[in-house]
């Protein structure tokens, strides 16, 4: 396995329908959980679902963002 193959990245933010949303960097991964909890697992469970046993990535990576607005 490629060092590059090693981690998988996710993008998550605020769901509009609350709780939160993740999509994987570079896969056509998405799920959802209402708390980061239930996310985690949902994103353990995509990520096993989505790759063979000899390419499962090691490390899982959560980028969380965040969108603020603030008023001057």
């Amino acid at each position: 396995m490629e060092n590059a193959n090693r981690e998988i990245i996710f993008l998550v933010e605020d769901s509009a329908e609350g709780g939160f949303q993740a999509r994987a960097l570079g896969h056509s991964i998405f799920t959802s959980g209402s708390s980061i909890e239930e996310l985690k697992s949902m994103v353990r469970d995509a990520v096993k679902c989505h790759f063979d046993d000899d390419e499962m990535p090691k490390i899982i990576r959560l980028h969380l963002v965040r969108d603020e607005v603030m008023a001057l």
